[in-house]
């Protein structure tokens, strides 16, 4: 029975540490940078994110980990309020400006990082 037992134990921890090699790597949000009228977040893996649209507020929604951030950016000479919140597996972009904001994003890989470019513009 010890055998069974002790074989069974080590074929689990074995399939455990096969299964932590071949999980993909998480995605973090390492910088965020601002532009005129965009912000350019950098990620370690591709992002997947979700635009939203709410009452003339942007909003980009991904699954990433990092830390929560504010700032300004300058959107067609007006200054807009961007913030980074998390919401429980989520990461949360708001871009809040005093006119309506409609936005694009495009990621490219540069340097074996990604690049998100969130273009900005008054609606």
């Amino acid at each position: 029975m010890r055998v069974i037992g002790s074989l069974a134990l080590f074929g689990f921890l074995i399939g455990m540490m096969i299964g932590r090699l071949l999980q993909p790597e998480p995605l973090w949000l390492k910088q965020v940078e601002e532009r005129d009228g965009e912000l350019a977040l950098w990620f370690n893996v591709e992002p997947k994110p979700r635009a939203e649209q709410a009452a003339g507020v942007f909003v980009l929604r991904f699954e990433s980990f990092g830390r929560e951030q504010q700032g300004q950016l300058s959107v067609q000479g007006k200054t807009a309020n961007w913030r980074l919140q998390r919401e429980r597996r989520d990461l949360l972009l708001r871009v809040v400006a005093a006119r309506p904001l409609r936005g694009e994003w495009r990621a490219e890989e540069l340097d074996g990082r990604w690049r998100l470019l969130v273009s900005l513009e008054h609606e």
